[in-house]
């Protein structure tokens, strides 16, 4: 089996219908970090709360302003709205597609940490690389299950899809592949989450079940320019195509 690192998004959609239930590996562990992240959003301390959400206006603050242990809950894979999941468009694919997302895609959250694509999370907001409270939330989560995390990917092939950050939540003991995806010679960066977006999307569209099948897999826009090997990585250079 294939397991995907995605990373989440700044951009989040509202709303949700079903209530609060466990996370990935538990939510024990969580119990500390969600506790700081309420303290200050239930607080009265407008700058603590601008700061963590990153907003310069305590008026855009004010939509993200819930309790985490009791508002209603979507599929972090339908609540994430930035370019990747633009990209994604998990709503538009069929339920087969859909199935493989939940069931292959692992998502670290800046406030929830590793999380299945289908595991159900309410809306919150934490400027990616700010602290909540005291607490660095990528040391927090590598010290808590990154051995949990190694259980649970097993044997797995692993395709490594995270934005840098995100890599300090997780590092993979066993080889990763991951992608680069150049245009006119240079490796984009921003863009890249469009087409990590394209990539699981297809992958989800074929059911891809190897990294030999995904280097085998076409996908719009790009074409495959190289495969770099070391240790412990395999790299897939794409070349964007006009």
């Amino acid at each position: 089996m294939i397991r995907i690192l995605f990373s989440p998004s700044e951009g989040k959609n509202f709303g949700g219908n079903d209530t609060p239930l466990e996370l990935l590996g538990g939510n024990d562990s969580r119990e500390e970090i969600l506790q700081a992240y309420n303290a200050i959003v239930l607080g009265k301390d407008k700058e603590a709360i601008q700061k963590l959400f990153g907003f310069k206006k305590f008026e855009e603050c004010i939509p993200y302003i819930a309790d985490v242990f009791a508002s209603a809950t979507l599929k972090a894979i339908e609540r994430y709205s930035g370019v990747a999941y633009d990209y994604l468009n998990y709503a538009e694919l069929d339920t087969k597609a859909q199935k493989y997302i939940d069931e292959h895609t692992i998502i670290f959250s800046n406030l929830f940490g590793p999380i299945k694509a289908d595991d159900h999370i309410p809306i919150y907001k934490v400027k990616q690389g700010n602290t909540i409270g005291t607490i660095k939330p990528e040391l927090y989560y590598k010290k808590r299950f990154s051995y949990q995390l190694d259980l649970l990917l097993g044997e797995d092939e692993i395709l490594d899809l995270r934005a840098g950050y995100y890599e300090k939540f997780y590092k993979s003991s066993r080889p990763v592949t991951t992608l680069k995806f150049l245009k006119n010679g240079k490796t984009v960066s921003h863009w890249a989450k469009a087409y990590r977006g394209i990539v699981l999307r297809e992958m989800a569209k074929a059911q891809t079940k190897t990294l030999e099948e995904l280097q085998k897999l076409e996908f719009p826009s790009l074409a495959c320019e190289a495969i770099e090997q070391t240790k412990n990585k395999t790299e897939i250079i794409y070349k964007i195509i006009e």
